[in-house]
């Protein structure tokens, strides 16, 4: 038995509730190493002693290159757990718990007639709290987004003028615009986003900001002139509900602009402004740098001086962006924020303005911008998802780029989704690109299978879709300028946009968020990964990203294919999807 490669881990990814009565177990194993795996679970508080355990078989659910994951879901649980394992390999066994092989229990131990347990020696999940339990909003689990860069996408219906804009307010800022896109521009074309089976809106920045990509934010309580009013976005959040979508909001609190006016009074009074310790490492006398290059006496986002870093720990910064949270919760009914830079700030912050967000709609979702393991932020207290940028890199060296073939790609999903709590890895939002990465096409050089292969996959996958606007219309770029590029609405691309409508629409027909995801095949040789979303109805895809034909009637044979991309009779071609029903 291979005793360095067991790992378990109490209250984490390893053991958590999905709900009251309902617990979930894991333990990594070297792969191929054990013949069997028994969980032992009673209840910790039990009045009998020794505890009376219940046996129960685990099973292999998940599987990477160098490890085997076994993994039981009790339902009916005790709300106080404790537990064990016994490992087997042939005449090999051992008891696994308090992180150590042991032979024998700690039942018992007799003291003057007294029985004496070792019952905390057990692994403990202390008592299911019903309120520490991680439970996604059940709109978002069902969502299929469209991410809008508004600048970029219309003005009116089917058009964007592609002009840019500048307007001096009321406040004397000037506020620009590049591209001319507008609320009342998305709210025209609301008709194409829900015909292609999009259901969620997430719009970058909309708030009164100078520059055009509206990061810079000077009002948080105002909607960017050139876009629009607070009319304008209140019509669009109506008629989106109207329709039965969502729509996600762009908060930006790490930073706001230099001419912010809590940071302009900082500017004119110094050390005697009431905002003096709202921003981070000021020093005085605090002024706007003149010269590009110098470097200026405020901390500021990725050394840019237009964007002065706020002091995310003060209270009165938390609290104050707290109600900018609920503001447009309870005036516009936005259904969820997606928080920029989230892992830059204070998670002090994060806490504050989650309970004043939960406390306005409880219903509302918070994902955070974190690129890398998102562990520390979606512990219940923070977010509720990320944007799951590692589940780009993986469909890119897979679909696009071919770093990586099919069983590296199979196992990078599988440690991927075992990072959460399954529930937690539900609600990941999954994207192959956004407004500040290259857009996919490009890194498929252009090849328009690959991408439909890597579309595929998004929508078959665990976790919540997130499509960037004009993909479907395949729009490329590997420069912000070109990434950003205007919405081509005078180029139809009826091919690309029938095959996003009917992947969509049978993610919706045929797999719940609660599915499960099993690979079923990962050959190299033929650069073939197969799958299964296995739930009330098992659907199966099967993509080939080799070269040449394959054979694919073994997998179908059983089932009826709802889509077939790049085939030839029961042959398969390279970049080519198969998905099909097969109950």
């Amino acid at each position: 038995m291979n005793r360095s490669a067991v790992l378990h881990i109490p209250m984490s990814q390893y053991a958590f509730a999905e709900a009251e009565d309902i617990f979930t177990v894991r333990i990594r194993v070297a792969k191929g190493d054990l013949d069997s795996c028994t969980l032992f679970y009673g209840d910790r508080a039990c009045m009998q002693s020794p505890v009376v355990f219940t046996e129960t078989e685990m099973k292999v659910c998940w599987q990477d290159e160098l490890y085997d994951y076994f993994e039981k879901t009790i339902t009916g649980s005790p709300k106080r757990i404790c537990y064990y394992f016994r490992l087997c390999k042939g005449d090999e066994w051992a008891y696994y718990y308090a992180d150590a092989f042991h032979t024998q229990l700690p039942d018992m131990v007799m003291e003057d007639g007294f029985v004496v347990e070792g019952r905390s020696e057990y692994y403990q999940y202390p008592y299911v709290l019903r309120e520490e339990i991680l439970k996604e909003p059940e709109w978002f689990l069902n969502a299929v987004v469209y991410n809008i860069f508004p600048d970029s996408f219309a003005d009116d219906y089917r058009s964007v003028s592609n002009l840019g804009n500048e307007i001096t307010g009321t406040d004397g800022q000037k506020y620009r615009s590049k591209r001319g896109g507008t609320i009342n521009g998305i709210l025209q074309n609301l008709d194409y986003i829900e015909d292609l089976g999009f259901n969620c809106l997430y719009l970058n920045p909309v708030f009164a900001a100078g520059e055009y990509h509206k990061y810079d934010i000077v009002d948080y309580y105002n909607i960017d002139p050139c876009m629009g009013t607070k009319e304008d976005f209140r019509k669009l959040t109506e008629e989106v509900h109207k329709r039965g979508m969502h729509i996600i909001i762009d908060g930006v609190f790490n930073h706001c602009s230099w001419h912010f006016p809590f940071f302009e009074d900082v500017i004119l009074k110094g050390e005697k402004s009431e905002y003096a310790d709202w921003f981070y490492d000021l020093r005085f006398p605090v002024e706007r740098p003149k010269n590009q290059g110098e470097v200026p006496p405020y901390a500021c986002f990725a050394y840019e001086p237009k964007m002065p870093k706020l002091n995310t720990s003060n209270q009165k910064v938390q609290e104050y962006f707290a109600q900018v949270g609920k503001y447009w919760i309870e005036q516009f009914h936005v259904d969820g924020w997606r928080l920029d830079v989230a892992n830059e700030v204070d998670r002090n912050f994060w806490r504050t303005f989650r309970k004043a967000i939960k406390e306005a709609n409880p219903e509302t979702v918070l994902i955070g911008e974190v690129w890398e393991n998102a562990e520390n932020w979606l512990k219940g207290d923070m977010f509720d998802s990320v944007m799951n940028y590692d589940f780009r890199k993986h469909c890119r060296d897979y679909f696009a780029m071919g770093r990586t073939a099919a069983s590296g790609f199979a196992d990078s999903m599988t440690d991927m989704l075992l990072r959460y709590p399954i529930q937690i890895s539900r609600g990941q939002l999954n994207l192959l690109d956004s407004h500040d990465v290259a857009r996919f096409l490009s890194l498929c050089g252009g090849d328009q299978g690959k991408w439909m292969a890597a579309f595929a996959y998004l929508c078959m996958a665990p976790g919540v879709p997130s499509v960037f606007y004009g993909d479907e219309k395949l729009i490329q770029g590997v420069k912000e300028n070109e990434y950003r590029s205007s919405m081509p609405w005078d180029k139809e691309k009826t091919e690309t946009e029938a095959f996003v409508r009917k992947v969509i629409q049978i993610r919706k027909d045929w797999i719940a968020p609660t599915d499960a995801w099993k690979v079923l095949e990962k050959d190299d040789s033929r650069n073939l990964f197969v799958l299964e979303r296995q739930g009330t109805h098992v659907i199966r895809a099967v993509f080939h990203m080799g070269e040449g034909f394959i054979n694919t009637e073994e997998y179908y044979k059983d089932g009826n294919v709802l889509l077939a991309l790049q085939t030839k009779g029961s042959m398969l071609g390279e970049n080519g999807v198969q998905i099909i029903l097969l109950n």
